[in-house]
């Protein structure tokens, strides 16, 4: 009896820290690994990447990882109001995403595509699912003393970045 409780006791530690809002990032970072290859030319890396000035494309990916760094230390529980909510806008957000990532693949030559606004939507939509993520994970493990305005600012600033980069691209090809 006693071993079962301490290998429970263990599970729940182990479960604790498992389900933590990162988890909701992994759908979509299987989707882009999945169907990058799939999308126009301008997105594959080979020019996407090229000739982008170093400080835009080193901020976009410091500000990557800490925003998903963070999320490990968000629980990811959706049992409040604000937790719901919070999943509703990342259930839109991703959808809204995945859409843009379709109309690209399949109009690549459509005017939405190839309008600046069609063009960035995969750069800017993010900020939905990245806000539906912070609303669900109201709070930080192990009592770190961090106000969610950081995670937000760190949301902004990634996007911020990530638009740049995009919308530099857009120029170039345009």
């Amino acid at each position: 009896m006693y071993r079962s409780n301490k290998h429970m006791h263990k599970f729940n530690f182990f479960q604790k820290y498992i389900l933590n809002c990162f988890l909701l990032v992994l759908p979509v970072l299987a989707w882009n690994i999945l169907l990058t290859s799939r999308l126009p030319q301008a997105f594959q890396p080979e020019i996407f990447a090229k000739a982008v000035p170093p400080v835009i494309s080193v901020s976009e990916n410091v500000f990557r990882i800490l925003l998903f760094a963070m999320m490990f230390f968000m629980p990811l529980r959706i049992s409040t109001a604000k937790q719901k909510r919070g999943f509703a806008v990342y259930v839109a957000g991703v959808l809204i995403y995945f859409a843009s990532w379709l109309a690209l693949i399949y109009f690549p030559e459509s005017t939405w595509s190839r309008n600046w606004t069609g063009f960035m939507a995969p750069a800017y939509t993010p900020l939905l699912w990245l806000a539906g993520i912070g609303l669900s994970g109201d709070k930080f493990y192990l009592n770190l003393h961090v106000e969610k305005w950081v995670y937000y600012l760190l949301a902004v600033l990634f996007a911020l970045f990530h638009n740049l980069h995009t919308y530099l691209i857009y120029i170039r090809l345009n």
